[in-house]
C-alpha cells in the first residue's frame, strides 16, 4: 500500500467529454481520486499551466489521442501526497512539477520517472510551465541544434509560452536573439526575455535578418509556428545552419522542398519532447537540474500572462487557442 497523508476519495476534474473547442469540448466532474501505483507519485495539483497540446487534444488533433472521455492538461506543479511503494526519491510533502497528459485535476497520479523537486523558492503558478516550456526549448537549442554561443538564434512566436523561455535560454547560452512576434505589446514581452532585435510577423522577415545580421543569417531557428514562418526560415537561415521544428500552431504542416536544403547545407531537425521523457528520461533530469540552476542564478524566469481560478480552464485554454496571450496561462487549482 502506498504511504499517503489524509486525501479525499472524490476530486473535481475537467473533461474533455466531446471533441471540439475547448470551451465546448471540457465539463467539469467529480471523480475518484487515482490512487498510486507503485511507480507513482500522487500530486496535490497546485496549478496546471496551459499548453496548445491542451487545444489539440480537446479537438482530437494532438499526436495522442486518448480515449473519451479524458482528463486533459499536460503539465503541473503542486505537493506530493502519497507515494507508490516502490518510489524512494520523494516523500510526502515535497513540491514538485510534474508532465503527463491528465493533470487538470484536484490530484494527480504521475509516474515518478515525469516528477521533478522544485526548490521552495520557486512558486507554483511560475513552476507550473517550467517542464513543457523550458525542457521544450532546452531540448531544441542544445540537444539537437547545439547552439553554441555568438551565434544568431531566431525565434518565432517569442513572446509565447515556450517562446519567451526559448530567448531566456538563448541569451544564457550567449546567443543572439532574434524574436519574431505578433504585435507591438508582444514586441516589449521579447525584448523583456533579452531578445536583441524584434520583427514583427507580416513582413519580410527573412530581408530583416539578413539585415540584421549584416547577411549572415540565423544560426538556429526555433519553430513552433509552421506555415509561413516555416518557409520565412528557410529563407533566413544561414549556412549550416539548423531549423528545429516544434510545432504547428499556425494549422499548416508545410512543405520541405529537399532540394533546397543544399543551397546552404542547412539541416531540419524534428524535436517532441515527449519521446526524451520516454527513451532517456536521465537526459530529462538532467536539464531539469540545468534549469533550476539557471533559476536560482535569475537567468530565467517564467513569464505568465494570467492566472485564473479553476472553474475558468475551459475559457482560459480556449483563449490560449486564439493567440492572443504572451507567456503562460496558468490555471490554478489550489492554494
Amino acid at each position: 500500500m502506498p504511504s499517503h497523508t489524509e486525501v479525499p476519495q472524490s476530486m473535481r476534474a475537467w473533461q474533455v467529454t466531446q471533441l471540439g473547442e475547448p470551451q465546448d469540448a471540457l465539463t467539469q466532474q467529480s471523480l475518484p481520486t487515482p490512487v498510486p501505483t507503485d511507480a507513482e507519485v500522487l500530486i496535490r495539483v497546485a496549478a496546471v499551466a496551459a499548453n496548445f497540446p491542451d487545444v489539440l487534444l480537446a479537438r482530437g488533433e494532438y499526436q495522442v489521442k486518448p480515449e473519451l472521455p479524458f482528463i486533459p492538461g499536460v503539465e503541473c506543479s503542486g505537493t506530493v501526497a502519497a507515494v507508490g511503494a516502490g518510489v524512494t526519491a520523494f516523500q510526502i510533502g515535497d513540491r514538485v512539477v510534474a508532465g503527463k497528459i491528465g493533470v487538470l485535476a484536484e490530484y494527480a497520479a504521475v509516474d515518478a520517472a515525469s516528477v521533478h523537486p522544485i526548490p521552495d523558492s520557486f512558486d507554483f503558478v511560475a513552476a507550473s510551465g517550467l517542464n513543457i516550456a523550458y525542457q521544450t526549448a532546452w531540448f531544441a537549442l542544445h540537444r539537437r541544434a547545439e547552439l553554441k554561443a555568438g551565434e544568431w538564434l531566431l525565434v518565432h512566436a517569442a513572446a509565447g509560452g515556450v517562446g519567451a523561455a526559448t530567448v531566456q535560454l538563448g541569451v544564457a547560452a550567449g546567443a543572439r536573439v532574434i524574436g519574431v512576434v505578433g504585435s507591438e505589446e508582444k514586441a516589449e514581452v521579447a525584448r523583456a526575455a533579452g531578445a536583441e532585435h524584434v520583427i514583427l510577423r507580416g513582413g519580410d522577415i527573412a530581408s530583416e535578418v539578413k539585415r540584421i545580421t549584416e547577411g549572415h543569417g540565423a544560426d538556429v531557428v526555433f519553430d513552433p509556428v509552421g506555415g509561413a514562418a516555416f518557409t520565412a526560415s528557410t529563407r533566413a537561415v544561414a549556412f549550416e545552419g539548423r531549423i528545429v521544428v516544434i510545432g504547428f500552431a499556425s494549422g499548416e504542416i508545410p512543405q520541405l522542398t529537399v532540394s533546397h536544403a543544399l543551397v546552404k547545407n542547412y539541416a531540419v531537425l524534428g524535436l517532441y519532447w515527449g519521446l526524451y521523457q520516454e527513451r532517456m528520461p536521465h537526459l530529462v533530469d538532467a536539464a531539469h537540474d540545468e534549469l533550476i540552476r539557471l533559476f536560482d542564478e535569475g537567468k530565467i524566469a517564467p513569464v505568465v500572462d494570467h492566472v485564473v481560478a479553476f472553474d475558468d480552464a475551459p475559457a482560459a485554454i480556449t483563449k490560449l487557442a486564439t493567440g492572443t496571450t504572451v507567456g503562460r496561462v496558468v490555471i490554478q487549482v489550489t492554494e
